[in-house]
């Protein structure tokens, strides 16, 4: 079950998080599983896609040029996650994990569709090349598609060598993606700066290689049926716009630029296609139009009605009634309601059923006023359920309340779209919905636009709550303070991620990380390294007892979080690197993909409360065990058993750290994961044959959560172990370290099988 948690932001942590916002979600996102969004920052400066108050986009473009093959190309200030367009792109990276940046964002916008899809299709076909390019549902984004694209990335601090390796991969990035739109035959796309932000590419050449690839991509076509209309640079912070401006100036003839009268001008023809605000949320298609509800030819049409069931007292039951004939108003009559809907026939309608709903007067104190916008709510949730279960494929609304109810018309547009969007996150039929205005009726039609402008992220629980925003303020506001919003798989990660952003924030002049796979550092870590120390900042590394670390350090607080934060992120792509090789490996040998399941066991069950005993006389009580299930691990291990001739293992146990859980679930054990507090029996993985074993060898210090890892060790012949051993002597499959330790050189020997979280008493 998915856990939330905010962890507000004043002071130092402010300004470090400022600083390094997009290291700081890749850090949350790649150590603890943690997607984070930062709220509440308001610099125009940023890159973070963390806007406060109401996402924008400008009103008009600042550049636009007509290419030779008929593709108008402009340049827009705006937010992606509401641009209307066909499809918009995402600068993802190869593993689509879509937690910084215009990904989060993004992904926040669209919903859980966007990273479950990518999930999916990583599982299905591995990760991502740099270059690629692949289309994805919306979410619940207003536009059709999103293309997740993959641009180069480059060091911290790039140099000239750097930036001319990645240009052609960047290239290669945006004819991918102009490939996904020709493919699909859509009519505009929406691109951002791709690798500027997180992956560091420079702006001003960032901005150059990307006009320049798409002027050649079409500049040996003529007019072709399968070009867009469209491409649209869009991105929210000012020096990318300026950027893009420059360079589209220089490079597409600048002497044939158009102004907004003329891009306006050129787009008069499409008008009438622009005039019906949507929105895609999901399965369900959101469309606004002016229109008199009787003539509207969807399968049902919403009736609001009394409860005398009277339907010629009321605008749109009058025009209901004289439309349809008084056997609509016979049939109502006599219905027997079982629910908050009767549906009748339709009669002379165009429909093929009418739902008549029974709302309330919004009228007294404040608890029946907060009655009555929950019965529009579900009355409107209702309507969609019953269309959908009766196989209806589109529904026509019109606007509820603003009539007899005593609603205001802003009022009205929050409630119903905010019970849209809620029924479109829980269906997976499709369904388009219509909200009828009547043409007179102007401040509701605007009511409706400026709410359909800027849809939030969800609604969430089966109340009403707020998925649209409330300029009304109708039902109170929440204030917008700095914070840090997290959401991770568990309430345990969540709060290791609190505890560890607190750690950061904290730190008076000294950050230490401790990670062996700084062992892993080559020279261009080394040289990324040597750039943060030119901040004023000093790092030393250190290599003792088995265990590798970085001390960072400086005059100013800040600038050692900020630059100890940029070396987590090193840390982190390294491990990301390194689990990528070995899943490659493991596929291989197994001809499996590897994938895994972590599934919670319930308390009631045999194998949780086998493990139970496993920690008397411990301080520690279990709070979670977790079975691991990895098939291409399992083949390795029944081949590494068949290999030793061993038909028996041994069940023995490692207490590890939060960050290395997800990477031992998928690859299995590595040294690297969990040193021991002394390795005086070789360089191998360490496993306990006890739990109270195991808190020995690595001695952690009791916080909020322990993590022991269950496995099944294969230790064949084995000997006793000694300091500096890198592999086991011969005829030995293993060493040892008394009865109770068992080291191993191999992470084949060792199956992951469950997981067991303990907390302190």
């Amino acid at each position: 079950m998915n856990s939330k948690l905010d962890v507000p932001l004043h002071g130092h942590s402010l300004n470090i998080v400022r600083q390094s916002r997009e290291a700081l979600c890749e850090v949350l996102q790649s150590k603890f599983g943690c997607v984070a969004f930062i709220e509440g920052l308001d610099s125009d400066h940023d890159f973070g896609y963390a806007h406060k108050g109401k996402p924008t986009v400008e009103d008009w473009p600042r550049f636009a040029f007509m290419l030779r093959a008929g593709v108008q190309v402009s340049v827009w200030k705006g937010d992606l996650t509401i641009f209307k367009a066909d499809a918009v792109v995402n600068a993802a990276n190869t593993q689509l994990q879509h937690a910084g940046g215009l990904a989060s964002a993004l992904c926040k916008a669209g919903g859980p569709d966007v990273q479950r899809e990518s999930n999916d299709y990583i599982r299905k076909h591995g990760d991502l090349k740099t270059g690629d390019a692949i289309v994805a549902g919306p979410g619940h984004l207003p536009c059709k598609h999103i293309i997740h694209a993959v641009g180069p990335r480059l060091p911290l601090y790039p140099t000239n060598s750097d930036i001319s390796r990645a240009e052609p991969l960047l290239k290669e990035a945006i004819r991918s993606i102009l490939d996904k739109v020709r493919e699909r035959r859509l009519q505009s796309v929406a691109i951002p700066a791709i690798s500027s932000g997180l992956f560091h590419y420079p702006l001003p050449q960032c901005a150059d290689t990307i006009v320049s690839a798409v002027k050649e991509y079409y500049e040996n076509y003529g007019p072709y049926k399968d070009h867009p209309k469209e491409i649209f640079l869009v991105n929210h912070d000012e020096p990318s716009v300026t950027e893009m401006t420059r360079a589209c100036k220089q490079i597409l003839a600048p002497h044939n630029a158009m102004t907004y009268s003329q891009v306006a001008a050129s787009n008069s023809k499409d008008d009438a296609k622009t005039s019906t605000p949507s929105l895609q949320m999901g399965k369900v298609d959101l469309k606004l139009l002016k229109g008199n509800i009787e003539e509207q030819w969807t399968d049902v049409i919403v009736n609001t009605t009394g409860e005398d069931r009277n339907l010629s007292s009321g605008n749109v039951s009058s025009a209901l009634l004289n439309k349809a004939g008084y056997e609509i108003q016979k049939e109502l009559h006599y219905a027997n309601q079982t629910g908050p809907v009767i549906i009748t026939k339709a009669y002379r309608l165009h429909c093929k059923n009418v739902f008549h709903t029974f709302c309330a007067w919004k009228g007294g104190d404040a608890m029946q006023q907060a009655n009555a916008q929950q019965i529009l709510s579900n009355s409107v949730l209702e309507c969609l359920r019953l269309a959908v279960s009766n196989n209806h494929k589109s529904i026509a609304f019109p606007a509820i309340g603003t009539g007899n109810l005593g609603f205001r018309a802003k009022e009205v547009a929050y409630i119903m779209l905010s019970a849209v969007s809620h029924f479109a996150q829980n269906t997976s039929k499709t369904l388009e919905v219509h909200v009828v205005i009547y043409p007179p009726d102007i401040n509701t039609f605007q009511a409706f636009e400026e709410q359909m402008r800027y849809p939030k992220e969800k609604v969430s629980g089966p109340s009403f709550e707020p998925a649209f925003n409330n300029k009304d303020d109708f039902s109170g506001s929440k204030a917008s303070f700095p914070q840090i919003s997290l959401t991770g798989s568990s309430e345990e990660a969540t709060r290791e991620a609190e505890r560890w952003l607190q750690g950061l924030f904290g730190s008076s002049g000294t950050v230490v990380l401790c990670n062996n796979f700084i062992l892993h550092f080559g020279e261009q870590e080394h040289q990324q390294l040597s750039r943060l120390t030119k901040r004023g900042v000093r790092i030393q590394e250190y290599f003792q007892k088995g265990f590798a670390g970085i001390t960072v350090k400086g005059e100013l607080n800040e600038e050692v979080a900020v630059a100890g934060l940029q070396v987590e992120a090193i840390l982190c792509k390294i491990q990301e690197e390194f689990v990528r090789d070995e899943e490659q490996e493991i596929s291989r040998i197994s001809t499996k993909n590897v994938s895994f399941q972590r599934e919670t066991l319930h308390s009631s069950t045999q194998e949780y409360r086998d493990r139970t005993s496993l920690l008397s006389k411990l301080n520690l009580w279990m709070y979670k065990v977790e079975k691991v299930e990895n098939p291409a691990l399992e083949t390795l291990f029944e081949l590494k058993k068949k290999q030793l001739n061993r038909s028996t293992s041994r069940t023995m146990f490692q207490c590890i750290s939060a960050q290395f859980l997800e990477m031992v679930c998928r690859i299995g054990f590595h040294a690297q994961c969990a040193p021991p507090q002394d390795s005086a029996f070789g360089e191998g993985i360490y496993f306990a044959g006890t739990v109270k074993k195991a808190m020995e060898v690595w001695m952690k210090p009791i916080e909020e959560y322990v993590y022991f890892v269950e496995a099944e060790v294969l230790t064949g012949n084995s000997t006793r172990g000694e300091q500096g051993l890198i592999l086991p002597p011969a005829e030995a499959n293993s060493v040892s370290g008394g009865p109770d330790i068992a080291v191993i050189f191999s992470g084949h020997q060792a199956l992951p099988k469950y997981i067991i979280t303990c907390k302190a008493r």
